[in-house]
């Protein structure tokens, strides 16, 4: 994953507050949905989606008083940056386990500022 793929993926609405929810302890879809006000599906969703990008696991698996198991989530992610900076953006990600992940992403000036005269007529 790319700079800018973390970026999209950390600030958008679900995945952001599942991400904070489960910064302290572990928690359940049906808990995340019923406290995010997030619909179970789109739940789902964005933890498996979370999960791929290595941004949340599942740390646990606890047994209901109904007798099934259900996974509890923890967010690897202890803090998150997004930086802009001339010509690229750059996300960094330091993990809870003390690991820190750089993504960088470059953007061709050239192609954008030979673009621009045009834009600036419309």
């Amino acid at each position: 994953m790319h700079a800018l793929e973390t970026s999209r993926l950390l600030t958008e609405e679900y995945s952001a507050k599942i991400l904070l929810a489960t910064m302290g302890k572990p928690r359940s879809a049906f808990d995340l949905s019923d406290n995010l006000g997030i619909p179970i599906a789109a739940c789902y969703r964005k933890i498996n989606l979370l999960e791929g990008a290595g941004l949340l696991f599942c740390s646990e698996r606890k047994l209901t008083q109904a007798g099934k198991r259900i996974s509890m989530y923890k967010s690897r992610v202890k803090n998150a940056q997004i930086i802009f900076e001339r010509n690229k953006i750059r996300a960094k990600l330091e993990m809870i386990d003390g690991t820190v992940e750089d993504y960088n992403y470059d953007i061709d000036m050239t192609a954008l500022m030979t673009e621009m005269p045009t834009m600036a007529k419309a």
